[in-house]
Order: C-alpha cells, then structure tokens, then sequence
C-alpha cells in the first residue's frame, strides 16, 4: 500500500471534525463491511446490549443484598422446597407411563418419526414396558413393580406424564428443568427462589446441595450456580460424608472469647472497606457469607446430625439396609434442613446414572432400589410432621426414555439393551406444597414418545413452582447491567392451574 494513499475513513474524520456531526452517510462509508455495523447494531439490541428508547434510570443508592425472609406478592401455599432429581432421564416407559400398545407390538419396527440421540446405536425395534404396572392407592394411579414404596404414596403425588422440554442431552436438558433455557451460567430455581424470598434461618445456608458419595452431578457446579444473581444467593454443597462440612470447628486455641474478638474486629476491617466501595455488592454477600459460616458453628452439625431420630425412622428411610442407607441419609438431612427454615436443598445422584443406554434390565432395577425407599419416606415423614403442606417435593430427572431399543457397539444381545433419551415426552411426580394429591396429569401418545395432551413444558413446570411460592414469574426479575434477567422468560410459559389442590 502506497505512502499516499488514505482511507476514506480519515477523510471522514476530518469533515466529521471540522462540521461536528456524523450523519448515517458517513457511518455507511465509514464501516468496512457496510450494512454489517447496522446489523450488528439489531443484533445488540435483540440481546439487550444497547440502551433502550426509554432508557432506564440508572441505580444511584447502593444495593443490599440479604438473606432475611421476605413476604411474596402472592398467597403463597410453599415456604420450602426439596428436589430429588435424577439426573440422565429415569425411563417413564418402565416406570409411571404404562402404554398397552407397546406391550403388544413388542419387537416390532416403529414405523413413526422418530428423534434419536445416539444414532450410531439406533434401532427402530420397539421395546415394550419390562416391568409390570399396577394400580396403586386409593386413586388407582398405575406405577411399575419396580417402585413399590412410591406406590404406597400415590395418594399423595401428582404424576405428571405430559412433561416436554425439547432440549435432547444432558447438560442443556438440566439448565432448561432448573435454569429455564438449555445454556450454562443462569441462576437456577434455588437461587431464584432465595433470591426473592430470603430464608427462615439465619443459621443455615439457604440453598443447600446434597450430593453423592462416588462424585458430583455430571453438570458440576452448574447444578447450583446463582448465575446472574449475587453470589448470595448460589448454593451450597453438603458433603455426602462426614463431616458433611468442613471446619465447623474452631480449634482449641480459638474456641470461646478468642474467637468472638476476633470475629468481632475481621466484622469492623469488612464494613470500613465495604463502607468505601458500596456498589459492590459481592462486598456484602462476603461479609454475610463470613457471618453465616461463624453461626453454622453451632447450628449446622445439629441439622446434620441424624443421630437424634429415633430407630423407626431411620427404619423407615432404609438407613439400616446398606442399599438405601446413603439416599435415605440425604432424604432425612433435607427434611431436618427445611423443619430448621432452609428454603431449597436438591438432592443429586452421581454423574448421570440414570442414563440407561445399555444394561437397563439390570441397572435400572439397582438405581430404584437405592431411592424408592427414602423417597417415600421423605413424602411420608413430611406429612405426618405437617409439613408436607408448605414443602413442595419433586421428583423427576432432565428427560425420559424412547420405545425403542439402543443396542451398543459390537453386541447382538438383547440383555444389554438400553432406550436413548426422549424430551419430548416423559414423567415426573410431586408431592405437598399445595399441590393436588392423587392426580395424573397429561399424557403422552400411545408410544409415550411424544406428549399430546395437557403438556407441561419446562417454563410451565418453572412457572407453576414459583406461582406455589407467591411469585410471579412474569414480575420476578433481576437488573443485571443494561438488562433484566428472569428465571422464566418464555413469553409462552403458563402457570398449569390443574396441577394446584
């Protein structure tokens, strides 16, 4: 490029300077790729990175953030919350959706549309239901032989059969069912929920995840981020052991006065440089973290000492049967937790080990007989304490199972079978928190491949939660920057009016 040669850019310049404007003739010129800089300026604004006709007032007083509970717009019918999730998608087919057709064209050619996941292993030979079914309560809601203790529930629960998320794998398919869109870094419903309602305890984290001896969720972290939201508000991870939390002790030298001086003066360091930067509002949720761990001192080796309970219900939750004894554990500490004002506790199995491509005769009988038992007890054990009311539990994984057999790599064995994954269609259950008991909701087609009738999709399913908690998931938002956030932001999601007593 020659030494005399100038960009019509730096002409631009110069007149722009010399008569103080830019028109949109000179923008046009000036930008290298022409109509790109428009577009992308469209672009900006759909993702809410550009201000606004009306452009909001700017926050000029600093923001606190807290814990402290907080009265819901709305009647509320739920304080509290447990989610047992089952992370890789439990087989509704086997389990809560009995379909006659299946049983009766069992090894047959699905000849329908089909979605597979995996379709390097995909077969279109149906699978029919491998267990039996039968009716189960006073309200005969037909559930398989391989849940009998849930079975003893069915009064109890609604089984939602109509579940529809569309989002096919694991990792987008969790964040859709807990953060409300298939992508990472949104705040999940337990921040959401503390967010907007604070806790009952002071002494306790708000949010607790409980997760499983052999390792965490296959999402990681991402199960209880707080996403957008201050940090306040994310989760925190109870050990599947003891001790379930670390350095609840002081030690010998610290215990007594020593520690409550310095406490006090590390309290005065904190507000004096929190008092010179008070925009920052991860000063505060520090500084509230620090407080709540000093209380958690006393208050949570108590609530996860299970000890205390009496021998009939650590019968009862199968803490003395070595199959159920880790879920069981887990199911009676998320119980203590919201009797002591915990607004939310999920609790996790490792990895994905729901997910039943192969080997599902045999591993899915062993995944029910870990949780069939506590889960159950849990329901139960709420009810009869009265709390069952106020707390809403759930139960369910991020998507269900095809009719359809998955046959692995190298293998002609119909014993190591599996089904690939289905959003489009699959179950899940939920229990107390104003909810109706007894109830089946929707269906799937005679396939139980897709649903077809009262489908709740995952926006409605988040919506109605947070509806259950006095909230509404239209008003319930967060500025973050030059935008809002919201858990539900699907202008389509419904509160599923059915679903509520």
């Amino acid at each position: 490029m020659s030494g005399n040669y100038e960009l019509p850019g730096k002409e631009l310049m110069r007149e722009t300077q010399a008569f103080g404007f830019c028109s949109r003739r000179h923008v046009l010129q000036s930008t290298a790729f022409g109509m790109s800089a428009l577009g992308a300026a469209w672009l900006m604004r759909g993702d809410g990175l550009l201000a606004s006709e009306q452009p909001r007032q700017p926050i000029l007083e600093p923001q606190l953030f807290d814990l402290s509970p907080k009265k819901p717009p709305l009647k509320a019918q739920a304080t509290a919350m447990i989610s047992m999730f089952m992370m890789g998608g439990p087989s509704q087919i086997d389990l809560f959706d009995p379909k006659p057709e299946l049983t009766k064209r069992n090894g047959e050619q699905f000849v329908g549309e089909i979605r597979f996941d995996n379709a390097a292993q995909a077969s279109r030979q149906i699978m029919g239901p491998q267990w039996t079914y039968r009716r189960r309560g006073k309200c005969g809601m037909e559930i398989s032989d391989l849940l009998p203790s849930i079975g003893e529930i069915a009064d109890e629960i609604t089984l939602i059969r109509s579940m529809h998320s569309a989002v096919n794998n694991h990792f987008p398919g969790f964040f859709a069912m807990n953060t409300g869109a298939g992508i990472a870094g949104r705040a999940t419903l337990g921040s959401w929920l503390v967010y907007a309602l604070g806790s009952e305890s002071q002494d306790l984290p708000a949010y607790v995840a409980l997760t499983h001896p052999s390792g965490l969720p296959i999402v990681g972290g991402d199960s209880w981020t707080n996403g957008g939201l201050p940090s306040l508000y994310q989760g925190t991870v109870v050990r599947p052991k003891e001790p379930r939390m670390f350095n609840l002790q002081a030690p010998s030298h610290l215990k007594g006065d020593v520690q409550k001086n310095q406490l006090k003066f590390l309290e005065h360091l904190n507000r004096e440089h929190a008092a010179a930067y008070p925009h920052e509002d991860e000063l505060q949720a520090r500084m509230a973290t620090y407080g709540l761990a000093a209380r958690m001192q006393l208050s949570a080796q108590e609530a996860f000492d299970i000890s205390s309970e009496s021998a009939e219900t650590h019968r009862l939750y199968g803490i003395d049967q070595s199959v159920t004894r880790d879920y069981g554990t887990r199911c009676l500490i998320a119980r203590r937790l919201v009797e002591r004002g915990v607004r939310f506790v999920q609790i996790f199995n490792n990895g994905q080990s729901w997910d039943h491509h192969s080997s599902i005769k045999t591993e899915l009988p062993k995944r029910c007989q870990e949780i069939d038992r506590p889960a159950a007890a849990l329901v139960k054990d709420l009810k009869r304490r009265g709390l069952l009311d106020t707390t809403l539990v759930h139960w369910g994984g991020e998507m269900g199972r095809l009719p359809t057999i998955q046959v692995p790599v190298g293998s002609t064995s119909l014993d190591v079978v599996g089904r690939d994954h289905n959003t489009f269609g699959f179950s899940m259950w939920v229990a107390g928190g104003g909810l109706r008991g007894g109830y089946v909701h929707g269906a799937t087609d005679e396939f139980s491949h897709h649903a077809v009738e009262e489908v709740v999709t995952n926006h409605d399913w988040l919506a109605t939660v947070l509806r259950q908690f006095g909230l509404d998931h239209q008003q319930l938002k967060f500025r973050l920057g030059a935008r809002e956030i919201a858990l539900v932001e699907n202008s389509a999601a419904q509160v599923v009016e059915r679903l509520i007593a």
